[in-house]
């Protein structure tokens, strides 16, 4: 059976950590920047873990991850 691939996009947005979990970067914070308030900005910052209804998904894409 030949190799799975991984989803192109998902290698670019997802890393899996030593534990197992899956760590995401956050949303909304590329463009349309002046009309969010800087303690919005400032809480979107630095990264977030995939929620648990979702690492299925995420792990399917990435299947050697």
């Amino acid at each position: 059976m030949p190799k799975m691939k991984s989803k192109s996009s998902a290698k670019k947005r997802f890393v899996v950590r030593g534990s197992g979990s899956i760590k995401r970067g956050q949303a909304f914070k590329r463009h349309i920047l002046t009309k969010k308030t800087t303690k919005n900005k400032r809480q979107l910052r630095g990264s977030a873990e995939v929620h648990e209804t979702n690492v299925k998904a995420v792990r399917a894409m990435l299947p050697y991850a």
